[in-house]
């Protein structure tokens, strides 16, 4: 009991293990504030017109479409037209028709839409015959947001591996594993004490980001929890196996960063290219795969199915803590 009070008081020495705690806990803040945010007007077009220059009618008939500002000189009007952080369309008139005048940097829609303007109002009147009906526009960040949120996570649930690894290099370094080798302390109870505080600030770090960031249902809160307490498990294994491998911090730093990338990198691209088959078997051989594929399964389904998901992470529970139970009897053997 001790020795584990021992390796919570060490967790507030190290700034590492604390900005790995906090940082996914204010990424998940940060995500759910932009969620706020309405960014559909950043699709709306935008008009811009010399003042006594269109008739009312026009004007009124560009403000179904978007917003029209008028401008009080065509000096101003170029300007704002040419200005790079614009996607301004200057509208003027044209006989019975108008004309449009555009930079030549915008985005290719909207060169369409210059391009298409003109004969659009040429034939307004008969376009107005036409029943319209106009869909609702998606949020721009709903089909990204939770694949940020689920990596938001893996991050979290990451923190212990991050810990167990600084910890033991730390202890490497300080001459502090030297005397935790002549203390009283069987080999089970140091494991248990690595892998417990680095497993619970994980755990922790991964709730209060789901807390954040998701409104879930009792069944999908259980669920949830279980792909935590599995991955958080996973990850302070191999946070183990960092340590015990490391000679030194900057060793150490590499590992952790390598792992990292690869625990982000493996089920984002298997999700993005929708990977199948063989590739996506092997793709189950990085726990978080199956993590990912779980938090994204809970969010967006509407019968979540991740038994699959748990399964392949107990499976990796068992075998990366066999595997480190294996290596250290034999190095233990061979000293």
């Amino acid at each position: 009991m001790w020795g584990l009070i021992y390796q919570l008081k060490s967790v507030w020495k190290d700034k590492f293990c604390i900005m790995s705690f906090l940082l996914p806990i204010v990424v998940a803040v940060a995500l759910n504030f932009i969620g706020t945010i309405d960014l559909s007007s950043l699709g709306e077009l935008h008009f811009g017109a010399l003042e006594n220059n269109l008739p009312i009618g026009t004007i009124s008939w560009l403000k179904q479409y978007g917003s029209v500002t008028m401008y009080k000189t065509r000096e101003d009007l170029i300007a704002s037209i040419n200005e790079p952080s614009t996607e301004l369309i200057g509208v003027e008139n044209d006989g019975n028709g108008i004309k449009t005048m555009i930079a030549g940097d915008e985005l290719d829609i909207y060169r369409q839409v210059a391009d298409t303007l003109p004969a659009l109002y040429a034939n307004r009147e008969n376009t107005e015959q036409i029943n319209v009906r106009i869909l609702e526009r998606p949020d721009i960040l709903a089909g990204m947001q939770n694949i940020f949120i689920a990596m938001t996570l893996i991050v979290a649930m990451f923190m212990g591996c991050t810990f167990n690894a600084m910890n033991i290099i730390s202890e490497k370094e300080n001459g502090i594993d030297l005397v935790n080798q002549i203390l009283p302390m069987t080999h089970s109870q140091y494991v248990i004490q690595k892998i417990f505080v680095g497993f619970v600030c994980g755990c922790l770090s991964a709730v209060m980001t789901v807390c954040i960031c998701f409104r879930l249902s009792l069944q999908r809160i259980l669920l949830m929890l279980a792909l935590i307490i599995l991955s958080a498990f996973v990850a302070a294994l191999i946070g183990l196996f960092i340590g015990k491998f490391s000679k030194n911090l900057m060793v150490g730093v590499v590992y952790v960063k390598i792992v990292m990338i690869v625990f982000m990198a493996v089920p984002l691209l298997s999700y993005l290219l929708g990977a199948n088959g063989l590739i996506l078997t092997l793709c189950y051989f990085v726990p978080s795969n199956a993590t990912f594929e779980g938090i994204m399964n809970l969010v967006n389904s509407t019968e979540p199915m991740i038994a699959k998901d748990m399964l392949i992470l107990m499976v990796h529970c068992i075998v990366w803590f066999l595997f480190y139970l294996s290596i250290s009897k034999w190095r233990k053997k061979n000293e």
